[in-house]
């Protein structure tokens, strides 16, 4: 199935759960199948699959808010009983994702953002669409996806300095060489 990886990461940062984030790709591939029909030929299909499959977290967002909430008793039980081990071995997928890309003080950065310029972000830098396919998935117009993507990386900037700084990265803006220096080009 294309894009099945994609569509989970994506489902689990929508939910933070990875059984409902199977979930959600497989309703998303449901209903992909059902409506075929609707998709134009020759336009990108993993945003086609996206904008389903936030459609389709809305939708289940909406119902579930409206139920009371539900607790499992056996897992209570278990946790009160001093067994947390279910709990203490859960698999976080956004420590795969960010893994081998950034480190976890970029990580903690991005999850530390407003969910509208985390989504901006993670749909742009890290799925790598382009502003018009996130306008269609996130349904904005493309000046917010814009203005969201500026601020969520000005924000990702600020939270990051200090880290940057310890890491020997250092902060050049406004700084003049001194007469005689030549200006390197990096």
């Amino acid at each position: 199935m294309p894009h099945v990886e994609a569509l989970h990461t994506f489902g689990y940062h929508l939910t933070y759960n990875n059984e409902d984030a199977a979930d959600l790709v497989q309703e998303t591939y449901l209903k992909a199948y059902k409506f075929i029909d609707k998709y134009e030929q020759g336009t990108n299909a993993k945003a086609w699959l996206f904008k389903i499959m936030k459609n389709a977290y809305i939708n289940d967002y909406r119902k579930r808010s409206k139920r009371p909430t539900q607790v499992d008793y056996e897992e209570m039980s278990a946790y009160h009983e001093g067994d947390d081990s279910q709990l203490s071995s859960y698999y976080d997928i956004r420590e795969d994702l960010f893994e081998k890309v950034m480190g976890d003080e970029v990580t903690a950065a991005i999850n530390a953002l407003p969910e509208e310029f985390k989504s901006v972000i993670f749909l742009c830098d890290i799925e790598e669409f382009s502003y018009e396919e996130i306008s269609k998935i996130l349904e904005i117009p493309i000046g917010t996806v814009r203005s969201r993507l500026f601020r969520a990386r000005n924000m990702l900037k600020e939270l990051l300095k200090n880290y940057a700084l310890k890491m020997g990265y250092k902060d050049l803006r406004g700084e003049k060489n001194s007469p005689g220096e030549e200006e390197s080009e990096l």
